[in-house]
Order: structure tokens, then C-alpha cells, then sequence
């Protein structure tokens, strides 16, 4: 456990540590409002206990798709399923050290009961959770270590009930992408308890006597208040039939008695009592006119933060010598998230940024240029965008997913991106200022230029700017990437690489801690050479000579920053398509979903494969031997040695340093691995992203699609498994380079438990990366030397 997170203490970027309930208490608490104190047990403390239990897989495994075939329509398989899963939760231990640190803050307030409340979050590609009343619920436990820990667990062992998985399901959730995080309160006695609900037709005030669980439970007729917002005025009031109130152990108020029989305390759990009221209490409100008259003065105050309609849930605690009223909920917040989001879709590239929106409705009409700073809004983009990109603040797209050419371009160039963010371009128009936020894939309109509005702004972007420093705190640009080697990195086994196309990044990559360049993309490296033509175009105008130059130029400024570090450049992978600025005076199939893609395109038209093995021939020549050649998208023995026949007589196997490797990325070479070892493969380089989509039948530029498109579908992980244990059998070196360990690090103890040798990501992941890897590293020798000590002592 790294840090309790407290609620007067919360910042902008812990919101998906925090979950919503926490993160809106705090947002209210920081403004001053009378909030009871607590600190949140974060989401990460869930994984990584569900990672240490004996069949942590099937709990964090996508259910629908896991070995589990759960079936929610099938309620006794539900239910079974349901029941092993909180029994293996509940049976488990919390570590000790969590449970310390828990328990020592908890002594702080001086308090026997503790109430912990599920806190949720969703990630930037899960839809929003709503209408989850019921779902989770909160649990009461002594504050006792032995109570603290038995509660954790029944609070986190709520995800995996029978209606919770239902609920997960229907809503189309994935479960791996929702954060639970549980928010830890003291619990004191209350005078009353309630809800206050307002809006813009007016307020209605709940109230009970005792703590507000007998209103939560449904076991009174709470009374109800009804308020003219404007004014204040109580227009109508209605007693309510309350015969039982809730209290904290034996302390309860003097206005309780006769316990009932289910006050006794068990072992695991309530610190509360429940008492029967006096019948003369019974018949009386539980708001005197005082605690009424607190209640709506502070439900105008939060008009002004919340807007005209909320919800709260308040407590009047009865202290030692006085009473207090305090907030312990708030829900429908509008304006503790400035401006509220109104366009959701999938968070794409990490960030937040704050710019005028730039509109342009048709893809196919490429401007010439685009103006710098703006938020450019646009259907979708094709590869050949990237040369406008590098002037814009950020990118929103309707359509495409997590590995969309417009993902992909976004990290690359660092910019933040949202993508399949539905009917933008009908939503936004351009000129108007928008907070866009890519890790929660939110886009924020901020209405107007007025000086509030601009500090709100402000405030957004250097929170931003905050948590980029976390990751990169030696430099003051987070777009920079600075990110030197520094004492502080532990040392790790597994080779750590980077993906890069742009030389513009050389200079600040150059010096990060990785082993050399995984994966230089070389289709959108020659966009800033092609002059807006393709290849085949310079060739048949005569200037192949210019453009070897130029590509030879390219490639040797990556291979002079990494020397001696490996950089493996990935031969041209494009489809017709993809680039419609780019015509090539030859026919092509742009109905195609895949295209002539990858080597089979070589086999097709030659040219252009044989001026990129001219260009690396002249980097060798120019005494760099650290280059070598990844082929993209190889379906065939035959096309492998097609190639590997032409790297031979470009004499590039003259340089012995040299490598031609080739991407596993189509599920034949899962069959076939040993037969392109034989014919000539050095090494290869798993692609992720189309290996997913083409396991799963899943085109990967459809964002709709985003819950099947799942690298972590067992399907597409028993690939990667089988693919790492072929090469390792055939004594080959196996990378990886596609999205997956970047956009989800859990998978990276995978990797490194089945042997990977490399492990290539985008820029902006690579310190996650390193420390994912570290991590994984450290817990395979301990599980290592746990076994040892287990046979010695046996």
C-alpha cells in the first residue's frame, strides 16, 4: 500500500484512484463545506490483493469471454460462480501492513465504528456506471484490526455477487476496467440523518431519527420537508412512521431504548445497534427547527457549486458537548468538475488541455495546414494526417478505437486524444473552448471567456500538469518526455524498448532508460519525406535517387541517437486506404478491410521494398551496424522467403550484427513459427493489435467495438503465450510491440513469467512500463525464493 488517500488532500489527477463518491467529497470538502473526515483505500489496493489470490485470473479475467463461460442467464451457474468467487475473496488474508496502516489512521479520530463506503471509478473505455443503488453497499466494522480487514473484504467481495455480475453484464462493463476503491469514515452517533434533493421546482428534506441506514434499508417512513428554493420557506411537512433507529454500540443517544434482538455484536462485522424509539418519539419530527433551518442554509450555499439539481445525504452528529451537521454524500455533482463533461468516448492519449475547437466535418478533404494550439475535431484521421498533427493541442475523432491510426499517432506525437467520441462534429463547433480530458476520455465545454471560467480552466491544465511532473519531474514541459536514467530505477532483466517514427522526439527519447528502438515505423517516419506523394510516385518521376536519399538520411538519425542500441525498423505497412492523399498510379482494392498489406504488397510491386533495403545498405555503408529489419504482416513461408531472398542481395546479411526478424501478428505463424525459423527469422516481434482483431474478427478502427477488442481475451493471451514458449523452444529472441502492455501493464507479469525477451511501447508509457516490469520481476524471484525456503524447511 503506497498511500492512504485523505479527503481534504485529493487532487484532480487521483479521481480514478479515489472513485466518484470520494473524489466529489473531497471537491466539496476543499471548498470549505462541512463534510465528515475520512481517507480512501485506493482501487490499486483491490488489483493487486486479487492478483495475489490462488486463482487471481479468473477474478480479474473479462467473465462473459473467461475459461469461467459464465452464463448470467443461467441464475444457478450465476450464483455459483458468484459464491466461489466472494468465498475465495473472503478466505483470503489483507496484508498485514495494509491493515496497519488502515487501522493507525483510523485511531486518529478516536472513534470505535467505522463505516467504509465502495468508491467507484470507471477507465476512459467502459460506459458510465449508473443506477447502481443497491449494488454496493456499505459495510460498519469495529475499528479493530481483525474487524478493519474482515471488512475490507466484504466490501470488495460485493463486485463479484451474483446481481453485481448481472449488473456488470447487461450494462456492457467491463469488469478489469472498473476501480473499486473503498472510502473509510468514523461513524458517531446522529441526532438525525437524512437526504436533502433538490431542483429546480423546489427541495425535498428526508429525515430519521439516529443514522441515516434505517432510510437506506427502507425500514422507516422517513418525515418530508418541502422547500421553496427561492425563499427558504418550509411549504408543507409530513411526520413519518419511524419506529427503530440505528445508534453505534452501546453509546447510543438517551432518546433510544429496549435493544432488539439483533443489536448483539458477531465476530465480523456491526459495531451498530439497532433501538426501538419511544412511542412519544415516534410521533414527533426528527428536525427541530434549528437542524432545519442549518440544513437549508447550506442547501442554498451549494447551489452555487452544485447547480439546481442535486442530491445530498447529511448527518446531525451528536458530539460531547454539541452537535454537528455534516455532508456524507454528494450525488448529480455539475460544477465540482468544472463545466461537466457533455461527449464521452474512449480516452486514447494520457493528458488534459484546454483550447478553442477546430471542426472540420469531412476526412477526405485534407486541409493544407491547420492552426497551432487548437483542439482539432474531425470524423476520423488517416495516417497521413500526421504531418498537420504536430501543431495541434489535441485531437477528438467520432470515430475509431484505442489502436486507431489516430490513437496511435496521438502518443506518438504526445497530444492528447479522445476517439469514438459519437456526433462531435455536430456538437462542437469551431471557436468554441473546450477542456478536453484523455485520461477519462471527457471532453469539457467551458462556456464563455470570462475570468472564472479561464481560472477553472487554468486550474484543469495545471493539474495536468501536475501529474505529468509526477512522471517526468526533471523537466517542465511534460510534452517533452524528458525522462533520464536516475538512481531511483531499479534494475530490470527484460529488455525495455521504444516504438518512435518522428525524429522530432530523438533528442528527448535518446536518454530514457530503454535498450534501444523496438519498432520504428516506417510508413509514418516517410510522411515528413514523401512530400504528399507516394513512393511509387517518386520512382516513376525519375527520383529515386532523391528519395533514397532522403529515407536513408531518416533512418540514419535514428540509428546514429540509439548506436550501439538495436533500432528495429519495421518495413512499410500501409494500405491504399489508409493514405487517399497518397495515389500511386496503380491499382489497388480499396474495398479491402486488410489490403495488400505488408509483404504480400512486396511480392506485388518490389520497388519500393527494394529502395527501403537500399536505404538501410546505406546506413550500414555509413558504419552503422545496429539497424536491423522487421517484416510487418507476413501470412506466408513463401513471402518470407521472397524477401529474405532480396535482404540477401542487398547484402545487408553482409553486416554479421545484422537481424531480419518478422511481426507475429497473423495467427497463421502460429503454425508456422518453426517453418520461418528454418527459412531465415532471427527473432520475432509480437503486433498486438492486429493479432487481436484478427483472433477476435474485430476490425480494430471501430471503436464501437471496444469492449470485444480486448488484448486480454484468454483467445488472444493464449496466443502470446504459445507464440513466447515456440520461440524459446526454437531458440529465438520474442518481443513484443503492439499496444497491450502499454494500455493495460497487468499483462506485463504475464510476459515476464512466460519468458518474453523485449518489451517495445510508445514514449509516454515507457516509465510505467519499467516499473510494471520491476514489479513483475521482483515478484517472480520472491515467489522463487518462497518455494525454496517451503522445500527447505520440508
Amino acid at each position: 500500500m503506497d498511500k492512504l488517500y485523505w479527503l481534504d488532500q485529493i487532487k484532480l489527477q487521483d479521481r480514478t484512484k479515489v472513485g466518484e463518491k470520494a473524489f466529489y467529497l473531497s471537491r466539496i470538502m476543499q471548498r470549505g463545506y462541512p463534510v465528515v473526515p475520512g481517507f480512501v483505500v485506493s482501487a490499486e489496493n483491490l488489483r493487486q490483493f486479487l492478483e495475489n489470490l490462488n486463482s487471481s485470473e479468473s477474478l480479474v479475467a473479462d467473465l462473459p469471454h473467461s475459461s469461467l463461460h459464465l452464463d448470467v442467464a443461467n441464475w444457478r451457474q450465476l450464483q455459483q460462480v458468484a459464491g466461489r468467487l466472494r468465498q475465495e475473496i473472503l478466505t483470503a488474508t489483507v496484508p498485514q501492513q495494509w491493515v496497519s496502516t488502515i487501522f493507525q489512521a483510523a485511531r486518529e479520530w478516536q472513534t470505535s465504528c467505522l463505516i467504509l463506503r465502495p468508491t467507484l471509478a470507471v477507465a476512459t473505455a467502459t460506459p458510465v456506471i449508473k443506477n447502481v443503488s443497491g449494488l454496493l453497499e456499505s459495510v460498519f466494522c469495529q475499528c479493530e484490526p481483525e474487524a478493519i480487514a474482515w471488512a475490507l473484504k466484504r466490501t470488495w467481495s460485493q463486485m463479484f455477487r451474483a446481481r453485481s455480475l448481472l449488473y456488470w453484464q447487461r450494462a456492457g462493463i467491463n469488469l478489469q476496467q472498473v476501480n473499486l476503491a473503498v472510502l473509510v469514515q468514523p461513524v458517531e452517533n446522529a441526532i438525525a440523518s437524512g437526504l436533502l434533493k433538490a431542483n429546480s421546482s423546489g427541495w425535498e428534506i428526508e429525515a430519521t431519527w439516529g443514522l441515516g441506514i434505517a432510510i437506506a434499508q427502507g425500514e422507516v417512513q422517513p418525515d418530508v420537508y418541502y422547500i421553496q428554493q427561492a425563499t427558504g420557506v418550509v411549504l408543507e411537512q409530513q411526520l413519518g412512521n419511524k419506529m427503530l433507529a440505528y445508534g453505534v454500540d452501546n453509546a447510543v443517544p438517551g432518546a433510544f431504548s429496549q435493544p432488539m434482538p439483533n443489536s448483539v455484536l458477531t465476530p465480523d462485522s456491526t459495531c451498530l445497534n439497532t433501538y426501538v424509539l419511544q412511542e412519544a418519539q415516534q410521533k414527533q419530527y426528527a428536525l427541530q427547527e434549528e437542524y432545519l433551518q442549518q440544513i437549508i442554509a447550506l442547501g442554498t450555499q451549494l447551489v452555487s457549486e452544485l447547480g439546481k439539481t442535486f442530491t445530498i445525504k447529511w448527518t446531525i452528529a451528536q458530539q460531547t458537548t454539541s452537535s454537528k451537521l455534516y455532508i456524507t454524500q454528494v450525488s448529480s455533482p455539475q460544477s465540482v468538475i468544472p463545466h461537466g463533461h457533455f461527449i464521452r468516448g474512449l480516452g486514447a492519449a494520457r493528458g488534459r488541455v484546454v483550447a478553442t475547437a477546430l471542426v472540420i466535418t469531412n476526412s477526405q478533404q485534407k486541409p493544407e495546414q491547420l492552426p497551432k494550439g487548437v483542439i482539432l475535431v474531425v470524423p476520423t484521421i488517416a495516417p497521413d494526417w500526421l504531418p498537420l498533427l504536430h501543431q495541434v493541442a489535441g485531437i477528438i475523432t467520432e470515430q475509431g478505437g484505442l489502436t486507431s491510426h489516430a490513437a496511435i499517432l496521438a502518443r506518438e506525437l504526445s497530444i492528447t486524444a479522445v476517439v469514438n467520441a459519437k456526433s462531435a462534429t455536430t456538437l462542437i463547433q469551431t471557436g468554441e473552448r473546450l477542456l478536453l480530458d484523455g485520461d477519462r476520455g471527457e471532453v469539457y465545454r467551458i462556456k464563455g471567456n470570462s475570468k472564472e471560467e479561464m481560472e477553472r480552466g487554468r486550474e484543469e491544465e495545471s493539474g495536468r500538469l501536475r501529474a505529468d511532473n509526477i512522471l517526468f519531474p526533471n523537466h517542465p514541459n511534460p510534452k517533452a518526455l524528458h525522462l533520464p536514467v536516475t538512481s531511483h530505477l531499479p534494475m530490470i532483466a527484460t529488455q525495455l524498448l521504444v516504438n518512435l517514427s518522428q525524429p522530432s522526439l530523438i533528442e528527448q527519447v535518446q536518454s530514457f532508460p530503454v535498450d534501444g528502438v523496438g519498432l520504428l515505423r516506417s510508413e509514418l517516419m516517410a510522411l515528413n519525406i514523401l512530400d504528399g506523394q507516394h513512393p511509387n510516385s517518386w520512382i516513376l518521376g525519375g527520383r529515386k535517387a532523391e528519395l533514397l536519399e532522403r529515407w536513408s538520411e531518416q533512418i540514419m538519425q535514428f540509428a546514429h541517437a540509439f548506436a550501439p542500441r538495436p533500432v528495429f525498423y519495421r518495413s512499410l505497412d500501409w494500405r491504399s486506404q489508409d493514405l487517399p492523399s497518397l495515389s500511386d498510379r496503380l491499382e489497388s482494392s480499396p474495398q479491402s478491410m486488410l489490403g495488400e498489406r505488408g509483404t504480400f504488397s512486396y511480392l506485388r510491386n518490389p520497388a519500393v521494398f527494394e529502395l527501403e533495403l537500399q536505404a538501410l545498405a546505406s546506413v550500414q555503408q555509413a558504419g552503422y551496424s545496429n539497424v536491423n529489419l522487421l517484416l510487418p504482416f507476413v501470412r506466408t513461408v513463401e513471402e518470407f522467403i521472397f524477401c529474405h531472398r532480396k535482404v540477401k542481395q542487398a547484402l545487408l546479411t553482409e553486416v554479421s550484427e545484422f537481424q531480419l526478424w518478422m511481426m507475429a501478428e497473423v495467427p497463421s505463424v502460429l503454425f508456422l513459427l518453426p517453418e520461418y525459423v528454418k527459412a531465415g527469422a532471427a527473432g520475432i516481434s509480437i503486433g498486438t493489435n492486429d493479432l487481436t482483431q484478427l483472433l477476435l474478427g474485430v476490425d480494430r478502427e471501430q471503436g464501437e467495438l471496444a469492449k470485444v477488442f480486448n488484448e486480454r481475451h484468454p483467445a488472444v493471451m493464449s496466443a502470446i503465450a504459445q507464440l513466447i514458449q515456440m520461440a524459446k523452444s526454437a531458440g529465438i529472441p520474442c518481443s513484443i510491440c503492439g499496444q497491450a502492455p502499454a494500455l493495460y501493464p497487468e499483462i506485463i507479469d504475464k510476459l515476464v513469467e512466460w519468458g518474453i525477451t523485449s518489451i517495445s511501447v510508445e514514449p509516454e508509457a515507457v516509465e510505467r512500463t519499467y516499473q510494471a516490469i520491476a514489479r513483475a520481476e521482483q515478484r517472480l524471484i520472491l515467489a522463487v525464493a518462497r518455494r525454496e525456503l517451503k522445500d527447505a524447511k520440508n
